[in-house]
């Protein structure tokens, strides 16, 4: 769920409000890439989300308010690799296509091996004010594991907002990343949402999207927080669709094409060691190139995965007793890696709607039917 920003004095109304609307009228869930009868490669979980791996949550908070140089369009989104309930740290692996970016944590996380509580993605400028209110958020639930000295180093990845948002007003709080973390579950909302709410792929309206594929014992499950591209490299399902869509660019023309960043969070239940998550990691680069990113300098392309497999390896006594896929069998997670990369980053630009922010710049969402028109003549649209 998500939550939009309103002044202090009305927010109590506007929860009721808020609750009552939910009670009274049916969910519309926004159309998907799939939806539209765009084809990919591979079989998706039951959600088709990174929450089809089992035990992983997702929590947001969006904020949308004001106009003008002080519009808000910006917020949160947490990963919890196992869940809201659990401390039990994960293996995982790192990798930056582009480094003009950043996601704390990733020195002791290269070192140690673990994921150490969840990865969290916001806009640049408010990285201190997640990374402390994570670190509050640990403290405060898992107290026993604090005492051990977990947490402390959390993960918090950002792209740059500042096109739609007041990014320099830092309107993302502590109380914005608690409301994130407790709210978590299985249900990822796409889009304009959380961390991705004033977000831009490819001159289009970009954001948080998620997709996953199923394979015969495991699953891959991977979120995006997809801020980057050039519009004439843009292409779905093979088809050069950001050539034929040379309209409909940001206005008043400010923004840069392919100035932005895309952060990829990869999940999996296939039992993978560090090593083997970095080379998983690696593998969301390709999913960006289908979709044409280029990791230009300007952007900041940085992927992490995880592995929710050896529960209970990071507080062994001594020796763990670890199980490992062995790399011989690594290559269907290497292409279900790519495969839900590319998904997922569509799947935010569908579900992104038109938005107008900071300074009454707007960005436009990518238009169904034209994208419909346009697959359907190059005989790449499903029935």
């Amino acid at each position: 769920m998500t939550c939009r920003r309103l002044p202090p004095l009305l927010r109590p109304f506007a929860a009721a409000v808020s609750v009552l609307a939910l009670l009274a009228a049916p969910a519309l869930a926004k159309p998907r890439a799939r939806d539209l009868g765009i084809p990919f490669e591979g079989t998706p979980g039951p959600r088709n989300a990174i929450t089809d791996v089992a035990g992983v949550e997702v929590g947001q908070t969006t904020l949308i308010s004001g106009e003008g140089k002080a519009a808000v369009r910006t917020g949160v989104t947490v990963v919890l690799p196992r869940g809201k309930a659990s401390a039990d740290p994960v293996f995982a692996g790192w990798y930056a296509l582009n480094g003009n970016g950043e996601m704390t944590g990733t020195t002791w996380l290269k070192e140690g091996g673990f994921l150490e509580g969840a990865v969290l993605l916001t806009n640049t400028h408010s990285v201190g004010t997640v990374h402390d209110a994570a670190i509050a958020w640990h403290l405060k639930h898992f107290p026993k594991e604090a005492e051990e000295a977990n947490f402390s180093l959390p993960v918090v990845a950002e792209t740059w907002d500042g096109f739609l948002n007041d990014i320099n007003g830092f309107h993302v709080t502590p109380e914005d990343v608690f409301q994130a973390f407790d709210t978590a579950s299985a249900e990822v909302a796409e889009g304009n949402a959380g961390g991705g709410t004033g977000m831009i792929s490819y001159g289009f309206k970009g954001g948080t999207g998620t997709a996953s594929r199923k394979l015969d014992a495991y699953t891959v499950g991977v979120l995006v927080q997809s801020n980057h591209g050039r519009r004439p490299r843009l292409t779905i399902a093979g088809v050069p669709v950001g050539r034929e869509i040379p309209d409909l660019l940001p206005r008043p023309g400010a923004h840069a094409d392919g100035q932005g960043s895309i952060i990829i969070v990869v999940a999996t239940d296939a039992p993978l060691l560090p090593h083997q998550l970095e080379r998983l990691a690696r593998r969301a680069a390709l999913g960006v190139g289908r979709s044409g990113g280029a990791g230009e300098n300007s952007s900041g392309d940085i992927f992490l995965a995880f592995s929710t497999a050896n529960p209970g390896a990071a507080g062994a006594a001594e020796a763990a007793h670890l199980t490992m896929l062995s790399n011989d069998h690594l290559d269907p997670l290497f292409a279900a890696t790519v495969d839900a990369t590319e998904e997922a980053i569509v799947n935010a630009m569908i579900a992104a709607e038109t938005m107008t922010g900071a300074n009454g710049n707007t960005v436009y969402a990518l238009p169904h039917e034209r994208l419909r028109e346009i697959l359907k003549k190059h005989d790449r649209l499903h029935s």
